[in-house]
């Protein structure tokens, strides 16, 4: 494979790869370190990557056991927890910070999931991935895949009711 068949097979996943590095390393740099050591090995193996029916999902699966690694690993203890990347277009500044808010409780509810629920629904509902693409990422079936979606989506649905309906009297 030429330099330029990979670039141009590799450059539109970046964004994608870095957002569930992100996702499972919280830290920036840390993702960013992640993403630029998944490219190195992939472009090691370029040859092999065109044998793959999808090269997209082999580097997701990639990205995703190389940051659970990195997570295992003697590293980890000194990785930072900042998520503060979200914005938002609305019309007012209240409505701004409300949904800024929600966005940051709902990533700090994810943060409580289960290592595979988080990632599924990175996946699912950030990445926008279908069920079949995430099976293959994940090497796990469908069924389990709807199952922990499910599940991550009530989780989170409780807390945020919790939190929104603190201190209102139920009848």
């Amino acid at each position: 494979m030429r330099q330029q068949e990979f670039v141009n097979m590799m450059l539109p996943v970046k964004d994608k790869l870095y957002r569930l590095a992100k996702r499972i390393l919280v830290s920036h740099d840390e993702a960013e370190d992640a993403v630029q050591e998944v490219f190195m090995k992939l472009w090691n193996a370029k040859d092999k990557l065109s044998g793959y029916n999808n090269p997209e999902a082999f580097a997701m699966t990639m990205t995703k056991n190389y940051c659970l690694d990195r997570l295992k690993s003697k590293q980890a203890s000194n990785m930072t927890l900042v998520h503060s990347n979200y914005t938002t277009k609305g019309s007012g500044l209240d409505k701004q910070m409300e949904a800024k808010d929600s966005a940051g409780m709902v990533f700090e509810i994810m943060k409580s999931l289960p290592e595979q629920q988080r990632i599924i629904l990175q996946l699912r509902d950030v990445e926008e991935y279908e069920y079949s693409e995430i099976a293959e990422i994940l090497q796990i079936n469908e069924t389990a895949i709807r199952v922990n979606l499910s599940r991550a989506r009530k989780t989170i649905r409780e807390e945020l009711l919790k939190k929104h309906s603190y201190g209102i009297a139920k009848n």
